[in-house]
């Protein structure tokens, strides 16, 4: 056969599948659905949300399961994320790129109020420390980055518990034991809602000596897109002799332009829409 024949019809390869299409990103779609929900979940809603047949969705979920990304709730017909990735997620938030530039708020806030500043995050029923700047203060608590702390005596703990829906806080601390680190910790439901209200009220938390004794803390949220919770939150501990409950409010416009900086990191790290090619 004479290729070169204008005759003859040249054979066109076939369609290369769409990106959305492969295997790989359908199980990223499945993962990214997965990080969305904030409880458990079965095959069949998945596979309503992702639009893919269930055989599909049963594959991949096993795959993940397998891998320990995923795990598989005690009646069998639920999933939720596995520790894996929940690990993945806060490895992810602790060294991205823009940790950097968190650090230089940190630093500032430091600088402005003498005593140690952190960023944190909810990870599961525990707070997460993403970052932090010690005092050069000679009488300071040490607590370094991946340290994590209680979230019903925590200040970052309660503001993001008195962020959520009531059935969603609920689901989290029917499994948190509240458990008493000092005598000040709450450890009544009743107590800790009745806080919480207060917290949602005034916006921002404290934690006065809840967790470690002679320490306090005061936490402000990072302001998130409009219509999404906040994750993020940003505070400063001092021992009591050098900061109190009373004297509290007035660290808070350092921190609430800390949160503010802080959220325009976040936002310039989110992807933006790419135009269309005119």
């Amino acid at each position: 056969m004479n290729l070169a024949d204008p005759s003859v019809p040249e054979l066109e390869p076939p369609p290369a599948p769409a990106a959305s299409d492969t295997p790989l990103a359908r199980l990223f779609g499945l993962l990214e659905a997965v990080a969305g929900r904030d409880q458990p979940f079965t095959l069949q809603s998945l596979a309503l949300e992702l639009d893919l047949p269930k055989p599909t969705v049963h594959r991949l979920l096993a795959q993940l399961e397998q891998a320990s990304l995923l795990q598989r709730q005690g009646d069998s017909r639920h999933y939720a994320a596995g520790l894996r990735l929940r690990r993945l997620a806060e490895k992810l938030m602790l060294n991205d790129s823009f940790n950097g530039a968190r650090r230089m708020v940190l630093r500032s806030v430091v600088q402005e109020l003498g005593e140690s500043c952190n960023i944190t995050a909810l990870a599961g029923s525990e707070v997460v420390y993403l970052d932090r700047v010690e005092t050069a203060a000679p009488l300071r608590f040490y607590l370094q980055p991946g340290s994590r702390v209680p979230v019903h005596c925590s200040a970052s703990g309660k503001l993001l518990l008195a962020q959520m829906k009531p059935a969603q806080r609920r689901r989290l601390l029917e499994h948190v034991p509240l458990d008493a680190y000092t005598a000040s910790t709450i450890t009544d439901a009743a107590s800790l809602e009745r806080e919480l209200d207060e917290v949602r009220e005034q916006g921002y938390a404290l934690d006065r000596e809840e967790f470690l004794p002679g320490l306090l803390c005061v936490a402000v949220p990072v302001p998130a897109e409009p219509g999404r919770l906040s994750n993020l939150c940003v505070a400063v501990q001092a021992p009591v002799m050098r900061l109190s409950a009373s004297s509290a409010p007035q660290v808070l416009p350092a921190l609430r332009r800390a949160a503010d900086a802080l959220a325009r990191i976040e936002a310039d790290a989110m992807p933006r829409p790419q135009r269309a090619a005119s």
